[in-house]
């Protein structure tokens, strides 16, 4: 399973090195494990990981600005343009004037885009509920500050 010919960049030890392969590897199944009920909600549609992740932050941001999804995704505006459009063209988010200001687009999904997005983290939080509950919640807490310490890292 795991490429051994590698060493890490730094001087970790080899007993260092196996448990962060270890890691990366759970990593690597976990989300792989945490993606796959959705993907396969997604393709029944014709749609992807990225179309999730568009409806879950709308979802939790309605009348969030494209202008800032694009900031919460990481995404520039040609990556975030077509499935976007997509789902707007499938009723699934709508698009609004802001306002405020209307050269500023606001996203919000239409019933049909709630229904999905719910039912897409519900499978989510199914899994995480399940694995919270039979880990424990020390595993919870300490999973919840690795994943933060992650976040935090990456930006």
């Amino acid at each position: 399973m795991v490429d051994q010919k590698f060493s890490c960049a730094h001087s970790a030890s080899a007993a260092d090195e196996a448990r962060l392969r270890k890691a990366i590897e759970l990593l690597y199944f976990g989300y792989r494990a945490f993606t796959a009920p959705p993907d396969r909600i997604l393709e029944e549609r014709g749609l992807g990981r990225v179309h999730h992740r568009i409806l879950y932050f709308v979802g939790r941001n309605p009348h969030v600005s494209v202008n800032a999804l694009l900031g919460v995704l990481g995404v520039s505006k040609q990556a975030l343009n077509a499935p976007l459009r997509q789902l707007v063209e499938m009723g699934l988010v709508a698009t609004e004037t802001a306002a405020h200001d209307r050269r500023v687009r606001q996203l919000r999904l239409t019933p049909a885009g709630e229904a999905l997005e719910a039912r897409l983290t519900g499978a989510q939080m199914v899994q995480l509920e399940a694995a919270f509950a039979q880990a424990g919640a020390g595993a919870e807490a300490g999973w919840h500050a690795v994943m933060e310490c992650l976040v935090g890292g990456g930006r």
